[in-house]
């Protein structure tokens, strides 16, 4: 079963997310991620900080659906209705329950201190704790 966490309070979602993937990166070699974004604008935001978050840090990843992406270890998509490729982890930052969830080993649930995004997330979480799902909260105050 999926083991689903929640990240909430978060004030800058792309840059808690280049320091998660910078972390996550560091886990394994084997890691697999995909980061499913809200839409195009969040997409592009995200795929340039990750060039350019660290001058120290490289954080390969590409969009799904570039050449490079069967054989990066991140891909990002806005897509939540796409045939998203092999991966343990799926990280979300829409607003919605992401179709193929049940298939990843770890959803992680990233959401913002905004107003809507929030309620949002309450709605994810009770979809998964309806479905059974033993839910992990961590409220980042960062």
């Amino acid at each position: 079963m999926t083991k689903i966490e929640f990240r909430t309070n978060i004030a800058d979602k792309i840059n808690y997310t280049c320091r998660w993937v910078r972390k996550a990166l560091t886990q394994g070699s084997d890691i697999s991620i995909v980061i499913l974004t809200e839409d195009s604008r969040q997409l592009t935001a995200l795929d340039q900080a990750l060039w350019t978050f660290s001058d120290i840090d490289f954080l390969p990843h590409a969009v799904l659906g570039a050449p490079l992406a069967a054989r990066s270890r991140v891909i990002l998509t806005d897509d939540g209705e796409a045939n998203l490729p092999e991966s343990q982890i799926l990280v979300n930052l829409s607003k919605t329950v992401p179709a193929s969830y049940a298939r990843f080993d770890r959803l992680l649930e990233l959401v913002s201190t905004d107003t809507v995004d929030r309620d949002a997330g309450r709605k994810r979480y009770v979809h998964y704790r309806d479905r059974g799902y033993a839910l992990h909260h961590e409220n980042v105050d960062q």
